[in-house]
Parts: C-alpha cells; sequence; structure tokens
C-alpha cells in the first residue's frame, strides 16, 4: 500500500492521541473546578470531545491495519481492482471517462481518482474490458462500456 496514505494516517493518529492524553484531560480538570458537572456546558462538551476522539483514534487505528495488510502482489494483473487506469465509454452521456482506482483517503474526482468503494468504483472492481457495468450513483444509474485498462502492475 502506498506509503504517503498510512503516513497521513499516521499523522492524525498522532495528533488525536495528543489530544486525548493531554489536552482533553487538562480541559476537563479546569471544567471540573467551575462546579455543578451535570449543568457545566464546558464539561459537558470536553467530554463529548473526548468521545468522539477515542472513536475516532479506534476508527483510524483500523484503516491503518487494513491498508498494512495490502499487498500489492495479491492485486490481480488481469481485471481492475486498486490502482487500476480505466477509460470507459459513458452510455448515457455519450462521453468517454477517464478513471483511478484508489483508496478512500486518495479519491479526488477532480483528478479523476475514484474510490474502491465509490457506486462507480464498486461496480468496476474484477471487470475486464468490454464489459459493460451498470452503477447507482447520486445523479441516477448509469452504464459503462469498459475500453481499456492499465492495471496498477502495467504502470510505470
Amino acid at each position: 500500500m502506498p506509503t504517503p496514505i498510512l503516513q497521513k494516517l499516521e499523522e492524525e493518529i498522532q495528533a488525536l492521541e495528543h489530544e486525548l492524553t493531554h489536552e482533553l484531560p487538562k480541559e476537563l480538570k479546569r471544567a471540573r473546578a467551575h462546579g455543578d458537572l451535570s449543568e457545566n456546558a464546558e464539561y459537558i462538551m470536553a467530554k463529548q470531545r473526548q468521545d468522539f476522539v477515542g472513536a475516532r483514534l479506534a476508527q483510524l487505528k483500523k484503516r491503518a491495519a487494513d491498508l498494512a495488510l495490502v499487498n500489492i502482489d495479491n492485486i490481480p494483473k488481469d481485471r481492475i481492482a486498486y490502482g487500476s487506469k480505466v477509460v470507459l465509454y459513458d452510455v448515457d452521456r455519450d462521453v468517454e471517462v477517464n478513471y483511478k482506482l484508489v483508496t478512500s483517503e486518495e479519491s479526488d474526482v477532480s483528478k479523476g481518482w475514484i474510490s474502491t468503494t465509490s457506486p462507480i468504483g464498486r461496480s468496476l472492481m474484477g471487470k475486464k474490458v468490454d464489459d459493460t457495468v451498470t452503477a447507482t450513483t447520486p445523479q441516477g444509474v448509469r452504464e459503462f462500456e469498459i475500453r481499456s485498462v492499465l492495471t496498477i502492475h502495467e504502470q510505470n
């Protein structure tokens, strides 16, 4: 898996861990000093933030662990998968579109980088040239013909 994604996740994990172990305890201590906790908005907000940060940390750590397990050698060499660059014919719009399938952290529609978990990305996974796929997007059902595929193994 590309290291920049894991580095980005690790940076966010470190920042949240610092907040959880250093900043929020100080905030909670200050808020407790104001007295009655049941009506202390500052304390309630700090506790809610603490819960959120804890949940986000767990989510990021799981995602980083999942990404660390991805082995490029296990990505198919003969069909669409993570890292593939594809040229599709959009049947409804009568145009060709180019996409690169990436992780959700890398997705950037303006660059044509779509997540493997997006509606179009999911519909393309495992497909080959000349296959037709249908994807249900927020704009409705779209049909594509796969014109070309360049897998991650064929790039560079």
